[in-house]
């Protein structure tokens, strides 16, 4: 297949031709830094140009949320990280946000309003959610209509934001064989990287999380894994390989699954 490439628009340069998006595209450290996750950024970057989205990206002047800060327990820097986000916002007159990555979504959400910063926060599975529900979005069936597809709910999409449904509806548009794992929604267990794990070693027990983690999506048979969270695709990623299955089960984001069925 031919990739589609785009020309992403960058805030400041927006600005400077007097335009004003409607929308601030979150990339966040991962869609930024990570070589797996910046393909999900890409392909969520293809799908708001293909639908002539009116977005933005802040490009190099984006910087973490300062959410791993918080979790990690450094709470000076989290507030310094979120003050300065909250600043640049300012200047850029920012109203909506649309993030990738679920925790930057609870933060921006949730958090970032006790500092003074308010916005109409989205997650990109609500958003694409909405544009199929709406008609604006149309995805190709045929793609993926056998391949067996299951599901792992990210805490801070599902737990922490109830974010339940909107991901399967979109997952049963894209397949007739959405199997669900035995802990799903608010019963699903963690990846293991959420809380500040992902930057630390394992604490003692019989099994990693991750490797649970995986076994629970094994157990569905599944030909993918999707997943609409950094973190999650990085611990299933490693617990496919762990299981040495990554032959037969691919782990795809739910906006790639959405990009290949539309041919980008």
């Amino acid at each position: 297949m031919e990739t589609v490439k785009i020309q992403v628009p960058v805030m400041a340069d927006l600005f400077a031709k007097g335009e004003k998006p409607e929308y601030l595209f979150w990339v966040g450290c991962a869609g930024a830094y990570d070589d797996r996750y910046k393909k999900v950024a890409r392909a969520f970057a293809k799908i708001l140009t293909h639908l002539n989205i009116s977005y933005a990206v802040l490009g190099k002047e984006e910087s973490c949320t300062g959410d791993p800060a918080r979790r990690a327990g450094n709470e000076m820097l989290y507030q310094m990280q979120a003050m300065q986000n909250i600043e640049l916002f300012k200047m850029y007159e920012v109203k909506k946000i649309i993030a990738i990555c679920p925790h930057c979504y609870n933060i921006f959400k949730n958090e970032y309003p006790d500092l003074g910063g308010s916005y109409e926060v989205i997650s990109y599975v609500e958003f694409l959610d909405k544009l199929m529900d709406n008609g604006t979005l149309k995805v190709d069936i045929s793609r993926f209509a056998n391949d067996r597809i299951t599901f792992h709910d990210p805490c801070y999409l599902g737990r922490a934001n109830g974010i339940y449904d909107e991901p399967r509806r979109i997952l049963k548009a894209l397949t007739t064989n959405l199997i669900e794992m035995g802990r799903n929604k608010s019963f699903a267990l963690c990846c293991g990287a959420g809380g500040g794990q992902m930057f630390k070693e394992a604490e003692k027990g019989d099994k990693e999380v991750f490797i649970e983690r995986t076994e629970d999506a094994l157990k569905t048979e599944p030909q993918i894994i999707a997943t609409s969270c950094p973190f999650c695709m990085t611990m299933m990623t490693d617990g496919i390989k762990y299981k040495n299955k990554e032959e037969e089960i691919k782990n795809y984001d739910i906006a790639e699954l959405i990009a290949i069925s539309l041919g980008l």
